[in-house]
């Protein structure tokens, strides 16, 4: 049966990728084939910690893993720790063991001519964190925001200068090739950084990388209906690439503040309103707030504190789709507080007026009655 593959790299199931990627460079290093020759027994190791660090630090594959165990990442054998070397930076960290096993002796070859030439890197993808009220989420708003990035150097509209010719290195593939006995990874070029092409004269302004350090002004249009965590995409308004590669995505992260009066749950909107004993009993008819303004809110004489009130149509519209949420208002019965002698006296009087009654409390009996169960039972 195949061992655990945690349990080869010695790490918990908790493991953060710095971990898998720490334990994995020291088995590599201490069972390489190259640094043990003709020790089968080191091979095997080296190839059963290649496999599992393979599959725990691809996200993907590992969560697999971890819900079906082996049978989740066939690995055709045991033989799929060579199998991802390119991707998901599981070739980033052979090439890190590679030259320090090899001290940057492994042969080097560019990729053949069947790759499509390489061009800059892609910038990388921003995020922004943005903070709104309640009220512009509900209604919608459009924020200016200012957000720190690369952009496009204006000097040489992001081309890096001029004079720009295939690398030396990789031919204008981006990559080479190291090799070393029987086992070879691919690298992004040293000479041009992935670009394939090297510029001939630098733009002195950005020095050749065709973007420069600057402060990017954006109008985000936030639509009616998002909440807190919703995410706004914002195509190519991430970081410029290099040498006029594209630029990346921004994403703009929205956190709703919290409301002095309104809790929000979905398209609903839930609100606290303190009423009066004397309102509780003989009913009456409050204004109370919505998020558009105030309506009348009736309420039924004996009303119960904790009773729930739902104004249809007050809440939240839905981001996707026209549904809207509801208000639902809670009554709170507040106690007089602060009672001078007069009341207190009118308080006693009203007390006597009700004697033993329990058709005036009715949740008072059934309690009590639960209470004489209670004991008498025990």
């Amino acid at each position: 049966m195949p061992r655990d593959y945690y349990e080869i790299l010695g790490v918990s199931k908790s493991a953060t990728e710095q971990e898998l990627k720490r334990s994995y460079r020291k088995l590599a290093m201490k069972y390489h084939p190259d640094r043990n020759p003709n020790d089968k027994t080191a091979e095997a190791k080296f190839k059963e910690a290649s496999e599992a660090y393979e599959v725990l630090s691809d996200p993907q594959k590992r969560a697999a893993y971890d819900q079906f165990g082996h049978a989740g990442v066939n690995q055709g054998g045991g033989q799929g720790g060579f199998g991802g070397a390119g991707a998901g930076g599981f070739g980033d960290i052979f090439g890190d063991i590679f030259g320090d096993i090899f001290g940057g002796g492994g042969q080097s070859r560019s990729q053949g001519g069947s790759r499509q030439r390489a061009q800059g890197r892609r910038g990388s993808d921003l995020q922004y964190n943005v903070e709104i009220t309640l009220e512009e989420a509900v209604h919608g708003v459009t924020k200016k925001i200012k957000v720190p990035t690369y952009v496009n150097c204006k000097t040489c509209h992001g081309s890096g200068g001029s004079g720009k010719q295939n690398c030396a290195t990789c031919h204008g593939a981006g990559s080479v090739r190291m090799s070393q006995g029987f086992f070879s990874v691919e690298q992004t070029c040293p000479s041009c950084h992935g670009a394939g092409s090297t510029i001939k004269d630098p733009c002195r302004s950005c020095h050749g990388t065709g973007r420069k350090e600057d402060v990017k002004s954006l109008s985000v249009k936030i639509p009616a209906g998002v909440d807190t965590g919703d995410r706004i995409r914002l195509s190519g308004e991430g970081e410029a690439g290099e040498h006029g590669a594209p630029a990346g995505d921004l994403y703009v992260q929205v956190h709703v503040r919290e409301h002095a009066i309104f809790e929000r749950n979905g398209s609903d909107l839930y609100c606290e309103v303190p009423i009066s004993f004397s309102t509780a009993c003989l009913g009456g008819e409050l204004d109370v707030p919505t998020i558009d303004g105030k309506v009348k809110l009736k309420i039924p004489a004996e009303t119960q504190t904790g009773k729930l009130f739902r104004l249809r149509g007050k809440g939240v519209k839905a981001l996707r789709g026209n549904s809207m949420g509801d208000l639902m208002c809670k009554v709170t019965v507040e106690t007089p507080v602060n009672l001078n002698a007069k009341q207190k006296e009118l308080l006693d009087q009203f007390a006597d007026s009700l004697g033993q009654h329990h058709n005036h409390a009715p949740k008072s009996k059934s309690w009590f009655d639960n209470v004489k169960e209670f004991f008498a039972g025990n």
